[in-house]
């Protein structure tokens, strides 16, 4: 051997001690931390190089814990793959009967949701004005609202058997106006305040508004306002969509529990070709871990907010389904595009300013009373990917202590310049 090649293999060798050694300080001040958390706390923790597959840190990767708002990655993750960052969710009206010349319909029309939770008021006058656009003079039938691509269990309460959140969303309904809300000034203190109530059956709502709406642009109607089923060959007149891409950024940046389970629905729908059910989205979803080989056990997904403390989740198996999109670059950049990012934006935005981690941590957070976690992905100082996981489960310290502890984790690793190997 000559001297050249023993210079490379001894500056080998000391990069690989180097490495080595800057991991061992890495993992011995996390456990540090670990070691100093509150008496009866259940936790997991998990940080993975996705590209060498090298586990950085490990502790406890494989206790199912109460993911909270974690699981809206199960729900966006799975949605994305299934349906592409395009994909266009919509509301839509037909009719049963082709438009005559005098701009008269001889039929029904119907306004049918597929889980476009973003609608609004605005957006159903846009579809009023198309109608009108077309010519339309009258309609000689009812209006009918179609909310039957989800099954009509509006409330969590209906499909998670002896749910105890406290948390009441309004109707989870696959026809959707305003988030299912209504909101009324109220003069309280001499100043006005909003008041937010739930539309009760949103069809029924959403039948009757749209034909006062009609009526007001001019459009006579004869008919009574309805729910119903629109027929299959009945004629497009008009649709109201978002890119599914802006839904997944609201649902992760903002952590919309709304938007979520309506959200979880659709993939109940779409994957299962049926009504969109809880039922549906749950088994499709586990379905899709189990055929992308990500790590399913200790795993139990029972809504797509992370509300329940029914669900069950590792963070081996978070970081096995964060890898699984890592390595797939169909799906990644528009996945990594929802993600709430440090010091910046969505519900990391007051968190991790002015230390390495800010703007190179992009993850979701979760907050119920007792649970707190937090995932996603890390850049570090010498560029390294890396993929962290936390789970915390507690009685004592509260969510502000959990939430810094959380976050010196995250700082620690985004420090060293040495990390792969």
């Amino acid at each position: 051997m000559n001297y050249l090649s023993l210079s490379v293999l001894l500056a080998l060798s000391l990069f690989n001690i180097t490495i080595q050694a800057s991991n061992y300080q890495i993992r011995e001040k996390l456990k540090k931390i670990t070691n100093s958390l509150p008496r009866g706390t259940n936790f997991g923790v998990m940080v993975l190089n996705p590209l060498t597959n090298d586990t950085v840190f490990a502790i406890n990767h494989r206790l199912s814990l109460i993911p909270a708002s974690n699981t809206k990655l199960f729900t966006t993750g799975v949605a994305l793959a299934l349906m592409g960052s395009d994909y266009q969710i919509a509301t839509k009206i037909f009719s049963d009967k082709v438009q005559e010349k005098d701009g008269k319909i001889n039929g029904n029309l119907y306004i049918k949701g597929f889980g476009n939770s973003l609608f609004t008021d605005r957006d159903l006058d846009k579809m009023v004005q198309t109608l009108l656009d077309k010519g339309v003079t009258s309609i000689n039938g009812d209006i009918i609202a179609d909310d039957s691509y989800f099954d009509q269990h509006y409330s969590r309460f209906d499909w998670i058997e002896d749910e105890k959140t406290n948390v009441h969303l309004p109707p989870v309904s696959a026809l959707v106006i305003n988030r299912n809300q209504i909101v009324t000034a109220v003069k309280r203190r001499k100043r006005f305040v909003n008041v937010h109530s739930k539309i009760a059956d949103p069809p029924a709502y959403i039948a009757e508004l749209l034909s006062k709406k009609l009526q007001s642009a001019g459009i006579q109607v004869f008919g009574k306002s309805a729910k119903g089923l629109t027929p299959d060959a009945a004629y497009e007149l008009s649709s109201s969509s978002v890119p599914l891409k802006n839904i997944l950024s609201i649902v992760n940046k903002q952590s919309d529990n709304f938007l979520a389970e309506c959200l979880f629905k659709t993939v109940g729908a779409v994957a299962s070709g049926k009504e969109g059910s809880a039922f549906n989205a749950a088994q499709n979803i586990n379905k899709f871990i189990i055929e992308n080989d990500i790590e399913s056990k200790g795993t139990k997904i029972v809504d797509g907010s992370g509300l329940s403390r029914y669900n069950q989740i590792t963070v081996g198996s978070i970081v096995s389904l964060l890898e699984y999109i890592y390595l797939n670059l169909k799906y990644y950049e528009a996945f990594l595009n929802t993600l709430s990012i440090a010091g910046v934006d969505g519900t990391l935005g007051g968190r991790m300013g002015s230390s390495s981690a800010e703007f190179n941590f992009r993850g979701k957070t979760g907050t119920l009373n007792g649970a707190s976690s937090v995932s996603g992905y890390l850049k570090t100082k010498n560029g390294d990917d890396l993929i962290v996981s936390m789970i915390f489960e507690f009685s004592k310290g509260g969510i502000n202590h959990f939430r810094k502890i959380q976050d010196q984790i995250i700082e620690i690793i985004a420090e060293y310049d040495e990390i792969s190997g």
